[in-house]
């Protein structure tokens, strides 16, 4: 099944390689989330020093600026992490006005989740207005849905993925447990937002097409100025998605997490940094690991809302790189049927001692400390030796 977002404006997108941008322009990429970021990240990064040959900087000290883009939009950083502040932004931002008159180039999909105009105006006036040009990158809903929710569990969330969407686009005002949601994805108003402070000809919107690996590469080479062929992908084991498997294990976890009342900061150290990281980096999904199923009921609303906000965007007067009409295609897949147990969702064995000993191992680098007890264990209840426990390990994580 296949929605028909075409309209005479969303239909004049253009295909061809666009111009390069004028020498000296600040190209802002503000994602949103699971819109290729991280590939396009990692691919600059890796040629900072190519791209400067060419009259191009990056400007970031690290691959990814996100502690500027949460400090510029007062957003907190994930769960259990220390709080992004102005000093970040402010670097990030002395960073970009020391490459003058050059080009150069960020990219944070965080700057997608500035709440107001205010902000955005002041990202843009603090980068240099009258240089600045504004990225959006869009996949279909369908595409994001399952990534998003996964992400959403590895910083803490417990709800189940059919049950996250029942309330994402079934329980107005859609906005429970995940607010940032519609922020980063109802991408018509993401556009319209931006547009409304920068001007719709300082805003270029890229349709990403998954069949096309390089495409995204060869736009960002193309507004850059820069070769064909300088930016490729770099891999990264650590930005892979979840199968269901691991995403149900960490999903029970973090219940379980919850239910004692442990500190975030122990889940950023143990089981984000440790557990999810080490399995991340040391297990690769078999070809039979179940993947996480978007209901068909989901995959048709997803599809109605793209072609809604494709319809919407081109509207806009901004510049459309790619085929609109992806954002409102229904994927082929045989999804499992509404309420069905989760196909495949054992973790393997092997799987889980991984994500077991990358949360030991953290905890292992901490330096050991004797407290004298004030009480037998058999004195204090289980939860409480649970809570008492991370506590403490928390206080060795803090020491190193």
């Amino acid at each position: 099944m296949e929605i028909d977002c075409s309209t005479p404006d969303a239909a004049a997108a253009e295909t061809a390689a666009p111009a390069p941008l004028p020498v000296g322009s600040r190209l802002l990429h503000i994602g949103p989330h699971k819109t290729g970021t991280t590939s396009i990240q990692g691919a600059l990064f890796a040629a900072r020093d190519a791209m400067a040959e060419h009259g191009v900087v990056f400007p970031a000290p690290s691959r990814h600026p996100m502690e500027a883009a949460l400090g510029v939009c007062a957003r907190p950083g994930m769960m259990g992490e220390t709080k992004p502040t102005e000093g970040h932004w402010q670097r990030l931002v002395d960073l970009v006005h020391a490459t003058g008159k050059r080009t150069s180039v960020v990219s944070s999909e965080f700057f997608a989740d500035a709440p107001d105009d205010e902000t955005i105006a002041r990202i843009v006036d603090d980068l240099g207005r009258d240089r600045v040009h504004v990225l959006i990158t869009l996949r279909p809903l369908a595409k994001i849905m399952p990534s998003q929710w996964q992400q959403y569990v590895q910083n803490g969330l417990r709800m189940g993925y059919e049950d996250w969407l029942t309330h994402m686009l079934r329980k107005a005002p859609y906005e429970k447990p995940n607010p940032s949601f519609w922020r980063r994805h109802r991408h018509d108003r993401l556009v319209e937002r931006w547009a409304r402070v920068v001007g719709a000809e300082n805003i270029t919107v890229v349709v990403v097409d998954d069949s096309d690996r390089g495409g995204l590469m060869r736009t960002f080479e193309s507004l850059l100025g820069l070769p064909d062929g300088l930016l490729e992908e770099v891999p990264d084991t650590a930005n892979r998605s979840l199968t269901l498997a691991e995403t149900e294990m960490l999903r029970k976890l973090n219940m379980e997490f919850r239910g004692n009342g442990l500190p975030d900061e122990l889940y950023s150290k143990l089981v984000r940094g440790g557990a999810v990281m080490h399995m991340k980096n040391t297990c690769r999904p078999a070809p039979g690991d179940a993947r996480i199923s978007t209901p068909v009921w989901a995959l048709e609303a997803a599809a109605g809302i793209g072609a809604e906000m494709a319809g919407r965007i081109g509207a806009m007067g901004v510049r459309v790189l790619g085929d609109p009409a992806l954002l409102s295609v229904v994927p082929a897949v045989v999804p499992a049927p509404e309420g069905a147990a989760p196909a495949g969702a054992r973790i393997a064995p092997e799987v889980a001692a991984q994500a077991l000993y990358g949360a030991l191992a953290v905890a292992a680098a901490a330096p050991a400390r004797r407290a004298a007890p004030v009480r037998t264990v058999h004195q204090t209840s289980s939860r409480e030796l649970v809570r008492v426990l991370g506590h403490r390990v928390l206080k060795r994580l803090k020491r190193t």
